[in-house]
């Protein structure tokens, strides 16, 4: 098992707390075939930053962080039992949305430098991105830096981007050859809404929850469909259904969520895109049970962001 943390800061990539160069700081790591994983944190965090910093939260293996949405990624994805290098990237995503959006675009483009560096240098290890939130849109703004073939899959949770933006990023030859897949929930509705309303206008249209791009290679994965937990549990993955009526996080702090990020990001994977495309284009009889519709919910949400816990 290896984790590597890498920041970038400014425009430049360097490894977390030593400061080392990223070329010196994988270079140790990038032996082998097996594949890597990068992992790329949402909103309200940043390198260093005490209690928001990524690497001592989501992003670490210890799992001591008192904080209640501290799951660790590497740990929930196997990383510390397998061969699969993976790579905790911070950037700075503090401030207010309109600024920390901005820099999204920015750190994508040092995602990509990264990358290619790890082409160039492993050419035989096949690169994976997990992103949250405004992680998604670092991966996706990497995609026109990137060469056809340069990414394999991107998981991108309650990803937090426009439709007409992603599909622009896509439409590349990095894009239109990665596998994207989008897990959505009505849990994030809100967000999502209040984001169109903060950041979109016309031209933006909708989050890629609520509307995604027309990308023959992308797929949504809506899990809270009662037909698609449904199929997922008899592939092997059963998933908890929504707990909470609002929830920015549950992407990944619901139960059962990583064995399905591992399986979609293991190489090869079990779970090829087009089966799951099968799984949801013909759904079962859904279920009587109530769940809010926040589409009509106008907004502001008095205390949306204190729901979920």
């Amino acid at each position: 098992m290896a984790l590597a943390r890498i920041n970038v800061t400014n425009g430049r990539l360097a490894e977390h707390r030593t400061g080392r160069p990223v070329e010196i700081a994988l270079a140790p790591h990038l032996p082998g075939t097996a594949p890597v994983i990068v992992m790329i944190h949402g909103f309200k965090f940043t390198p260093g930053g005490g209690r928001n910093c990524p690497h001592d939260h989501i992003l670490s293996l210890r799992g001591d962080n008192p904080c209640w949405k501290a799951r660790s990624w590497p740990a929930g994805l196997g990383l510390d039992t397998s061969d699969t290098l993976g790579i905790a990237f911070g950037w700075a995503a503090r401030g207010s949305i309109w600024q920390a959006y901005d820099r999204a675009a920015e750190a994508g483009r040092a995602l990509a430098r990264m990358i290619r560096l790890l082409r160039d240098k492993a050419p035989d290890r096949p690169v994976h991105i997990l992103a949250h939130s405004l992680g998604a849109r670092v991966a996706l703004s990497a995609l026109p830096y990137l060469r056809a073939g340069d990414l394999d899959r991107v998981v991108l949770l309650a990803g937090a981007e426009f439709r007409a933006t992603a599909q622009d990023l896509t439409d590349t030859p990095a894009g239109r050859r990665a596998q994207i897949i989008s897990i959505t929930s009505r849990e994030n509705r809100p967000y999502e809404r209040l984001m169109e309303r903060l950041l979109g206008g016309p031209a933006r249209g909708r989050c890629i929850g609520r509307d995604a791009p027309g990308t023959p290679n992308w797929l949504t994965l809506p899990l809270d469909a009662d037909h698609v937990l449904a199929a997922l549990r008899a592939l092997g993955h059963p998933i908890a259904p929504p707990q909470h009526w609002v929830c920015h996080w549950s992407s990944y702090l619901r139960p059962g969520v990583f064995s399905l990020y591992a399986a979609l990001l293991a190489d090869p994977s079990p779970l090829p895109i087009t089966r799951l495309r099968r799984l949801i284009e013909r759904p079962a009889p859904q279920s009587a049970r109530w769940r809010p519709d926040w589409s009509q919910i106008p907004l502001p949400l008095p205390g949306a962001g204190r729901a979920a816990g």
